[in-house]
């Protein structure tokens, strides 16, 4: 601003930050910048006159024109005192209100041309009453604050002059900067009271609400400090009882079990919280036993426990063959992940998916996985199993939660790598509560399972590390998406060679042992054992072998047991004759093969989830109108295969030398024998064709034949599954000759050496060739039967 024609006093001005100076009032101040010390310099040279002004910004260090108030206090410097530090403390004494009305030209300091504005005289009622108000105000104020001392209020009410009364109360309050200019900018007296009267009803609001607050944050602090003054007692009390219940000792217990724990850092993150929220909790708190429950399993899990494979072949390969008959390929598989484990040392565990019919020893094998690798060995059950939340736990809020099997299983395993078998995968079951076997996809994917999440533990789980196995007796039960996870080993039934090596290596020690008999008292044969395997029981396994094992032990102790002098008896042999006496007469015949040709009847081989088995398909015609009745309890597909092979039937007619309308003059009926057993499938397309075509023929069916093959509609045999089982079932049965698809010639090296060097399988590719193989020739036959063409 450029020098104005205006005359007024000139002065030196020193530029206040943070304070602000009104007349009459007497204050030290504290001068560091250059040209505010300069400027005091020029004052006390001249007479000790300065003008005050304070400035908009406090932070600016260099102000310009614009950075201050116009309107500011002309001080009388009574005293000037420089300090160590270099700074002038400085008492100063304000004396009127001035407005600057021109900046001069002065690089040393701030100099300025001023304008007084001296107060001006009122006797006006008014302000009288303006002046009793603003005091009862700044009394009621002064109750409220803590800031001012009750001397100040006597102070002040001794002040007659009300411009002075409030400039001397406008100082005493906390206000900011520019709320003080605005009083001293107001250079009439009854305005300036106004706007006073107006800042102390505020200051009053807000002093009240701050009290309000003030008081009830007390309360809870007194509230939270008797709380814990009391639980600092208690804990004192405990001490010198030398008790560790309670809460205290409950605490203390936890953070020493973390300490020691070695878990991750997001886990141990997790604990210390949930510990802290358990102290400040009453002990009747029924959350607070939620919360140590919570605590409590995330403590017992493994997070960094894990067990030493043996990574030794040779070792776990005689583990294996100790505890196990056969099932080479199996064992071959482990050996192979030991191998390879060997070698990379850090391999994702394989999941294994055990498949075959019961009592073949699918959970006895996976224990001796876990033997033979060294590893902890955790068993869950899933059959039944119809909750997702089984799986992976319930949530906190609900009451009574828990985590889901697999967290328990490991917490029960105690380390991050057990061998964990899933057993009965097949029958688990879908609901409202959710698919289970959709929560297992998780669990049994290498490339997901090492961040697991339950809902209870909310923390993920490593589970890269577990070797799953998991077993079912079929694999059409099993979703397609969890089996595609998996590898499948499929364990077949077992023959009669393998079943017999069984129960003399491994199940009759066994029992003997558990029904207190020595060795040497019982003696069985092998032949007997055999006799034992084919008339008493009919199995792919061997369980039931082992119940039978079981009965013939316990009649054993009983005949010891009822002489007094047991221990002297000679051993007993147990003998064809007295096994009948002691489990009956034969519950089935072994060797099942028809026992004599026989017209429209043919023995089939069927799979069941159970194994193999023998059906005898049997035809009757009589006369009627066409009719082809269906009966023993067949699935569609059987149903479709039985109008197959009497289409293909129809169309050869004239090739077998029936009467092309033999099915206009006939009611044909196909039956199935043990009717309350379901049965399906296409397999039995060329053994229906047979008894039809023997049937209507009168041609015999060879007794030493059995078959097993899906039929076309123009006679071409396509490849059945399963031909292992059925094998061995045509072998209990006593059949020695087995007709099979062509294409199955592939599945013959899955059969046993002892099977199939005992039985003759032939390769068909088409019907004419199982009717040459099947029916008897009529010259060589027995005696034909009558036609009833």
């Amino acid at each position: 601003m450029g020098p104005s024609k205006s005359k007024g006093r000139r002065l030196p001005l020193l530029p206040l930050r943070g304070l602000l100076v009104y007349p009459s009032m007497v204050l030290h101040l504290d001068v560091g910048r250059d040209k505010s010390v300069r400027a005091l310099e020029r004052s006390m040279v001249e007479d000790h006159m300065i003008l005050l002004c304070s400035q908009s910004e406090v932070n600016i260090e260099e102000p310009t024109e614009e950075d201050i108030y116009k309107v500011g206090t002309i001080a009388k410097v009574r005293q000037m005192l420089k300090l160590p530090n270099g700074t002038i403390r400085v008492l100063v004494e304000g004396v009127i209100r001035a407005e600057i009305l021109d900046y001069l030209p002065n690089d040393e300091f701030y100099e300025v041309s001023v304008k007084e504005l001296p107060e001006q005289e009122t006797d006006d009622p008014e302000v009288d009453a303006l002046m009793r108000s603003v005091l009862s105000q700044f009394e009621h104020y002064i109750s409220l604050s803590k800031k001012i001392t009750p001397e100040t209020h006597a102070a002040v009410s001794d002040i007659d002059d009300p411009g002075r009364l409030a400039d001397v109360i406008t100082s005493h309050l906390t206000l900011k900067i520019k709320d003080k200019q605005d009083i001293l900018e107001t250079v009439d007296v009854g305005e300036r009271l106004e706007k006073l009267l107006d800042i102390l009803n505020n200051e009053r609001e807000v002093l009240e609400l701050e009290r309000k607050i003030n008081q009830r944050v007390k309360k809870q602090m007194e509230k939270t400090q008797k709380e814990y003054y009391l639980r600092e007692q208690m804990k004192a009390i405990q001490k010198e009882l030398g008790e560790k219940e309670g809460r205290a000792g409950e605490v203390e217990d936890l953070r020493s079990q973390l300490a020691e724990a070695g878990m991750p850092d997001l886990v141990k993150e997790k604990i210390e919280k949930e510990i802290d929220r358990l102290e400040k909790m009453p002990s009747t708190s029924a959350e607070g036993g939620v919360i140590r429950n919570y605590i409590d399993w995330l403590l017992s899990l493994p997070w960094n426990k894990q067990t030493d494979d043996d990574l030794s072949l040779s070792k776990a390969e005689d583990i294996l063959n100790d505890d196990h008959y056969g099932l080479e390929k199996p064992k071959e598989r482990v050996l192979e992940y030991l191998a390879v484990q060997k070698l990379v040392k850090q391999l994702k565990g394989p999941i294994l998916c055990l498949v075959g019919p019961p009592g073949v020893g699918k959970t006895s094998l996976a224990r001796s996985i876990a033997k033979s690798l060294g590893r902890k060995f955790v068993r869950i059950s899933l059959g039944g199993v119809r909750d997702e939340a089984e799986i992976r736990g319930h949530r906190r809020t609900y009451v009574g939660a828990m985590p889901g099997r697999i967290i328990q299983g490991m917490k029960t395993a105690g380390s991050l790598n057990p061998v964990f078998l899933l057993d009965e995968i097949d029958k688990m079951a879908m609901d409202f509560r959710g698919d289970p076997a959709s929560a297992l996809l998780e669990v049994l994917d290498p490339e997901q399972n090492n961040t697991f999440s339950d809902h209870f533990i909310e923390v993920p789980f490593d589970l890269s590390n577990v070797m799953f196995v998991t077993t079912a007796n079929a694999m059409h039960n099993i979703p397609r998406p969890l089996l595609d996870r998996m590898e499948v080993l499929y364990i077949p039934g077992y023959t009669e060679l393998e079943k017999l090596q069984i129960g003399m290596r491994y199940l009759l020690p066994k029992q003997k042992k558990e029904h207190g008999l020595t060795e040497e008292q019982l003696k069985v044969s092998d032949e007997v054992l055999l006799q034992l395997v084919r008339e008493y029981t009919r199995e792919s396994g061997v369980r039931n072998l082992e119940q039978q094992i079981a009965a013939v032990c316990r009649k054993a102790a009983k005949h010891f047991v009822a002489n007094e002098q047991a221990e002297q008896q000679e051993p007993l042999e147990l003998k064809s004759e007295l096994l009948k006496e002691w489990l009956g007469p034969a519950k089935f015949r072994y060797g099942l093969a028809e026992t004599e040709n026989q017209i429209g009847a043919v023995t089939g081989l069927a799979w069941t989830e159970v194994g193999g088995d023998t059906l005898v398909i049997e035809v009757t015609i009589m006369p009627g109108s066409g009719k082809l009745t269906l009966t023993g309890k067949l699935g569609d597909v059987m149903k479709e295969s039985a109008q197959a092979a009497f289409s293909y039937t129809r169309s050869r007619a004239i090739e077998l030398g029936l009467d092309p309308s033999f099915h206009e003059k006939n009611d044909i009926h196909i039956h199935i024998p043990e009717g309350a057993i379901p049965k399906d499938g296409p397999s039995a397309g060329i053994t229906i064709a047979t008894a039809l075509i023997s049937a209507l023929t009168n041609r015999y069916v060879s007794k030493e034949v059995a078959m097993t093959g899906e039929i076309t509609l123009r006679g071409r045999v396509l490849p059945i599954g399963g031909l292992k089982e059925k094998s061995l079932a045509a072998h209990r049965a006593g059949i020695r000759k087995v007709l099979l698809p062509k294409d199955n010639e592939r599945d013959l090296r899955d059969i046993p050496d002892s099977v199939r060097n005992d039985m003759q399988f032939i390769p068909v590719s088409h019907m004419d060739e199982v009717l040459r193989h099947a029916l008897v020739p009529v010259q060589t036959g027995e005696k034909a039967g009558t036609s009833i063409l």
